[in-house]
């Protein structure tokens, strides 16, 4: 993570304050969040052709994030499990070819900050035990 000084407009952090408390998170998570999922707005219609199963999605968080075409698996489930698993255990267990579970990889090296990004606002939640 790096650190980001941000001069809001008092009107605009105030109502950015509110929908934080409302969604349950700081106000740095919200920015965070909001930040990452404009990027990923973005990126919906910059598609890279280099990765043709590699489409966006938006998932139940409300973000677009990428995943496999026709899976609807996000390429950051695959980047987070490959930390354990090697290309051929995540194709087995998750009913892949290697190629798709290379394909995600390889789009991951590329798209690097942008997948970060989005692990890194997950990480900010409590998880659910």
């Amino acid at each position: 993570m790096t650190r980001y000084a941000l001069d809001l407009p008092v009107k605009l952090k105030d109502e950015a304050e509110r929908l934080a408390k409302e969604q349950g998170v700081s106000l740095d998570q919200f920015i965070l969040w909001s930040v990452a999922e404009k990027v990923g707005g973005l990126l919906q219609t910059q598609a890279d052709t280099k990765f043709p199963n590699i489409v966006y999605r938006r998932g139940a968080s409300g973000w677009l994030r990428p995943a496999l075409r026709g899976r609807g698996l996000h390429v950051q489930t695959l980047v987070i499990a490959s930390r354990e698993f090697t290309p051929a255990q995540l194709a087995a267990e998750y009913d892949l070819t290697e190629a798709q579970v290379q394909e995600a990889l390889d789009f991951y090296k590329a798209h690097q900050a942008e997948i970060d990004a989005h692990i890194a606002v997950e990480d900010t939640f409590p998880s659910k035990q």
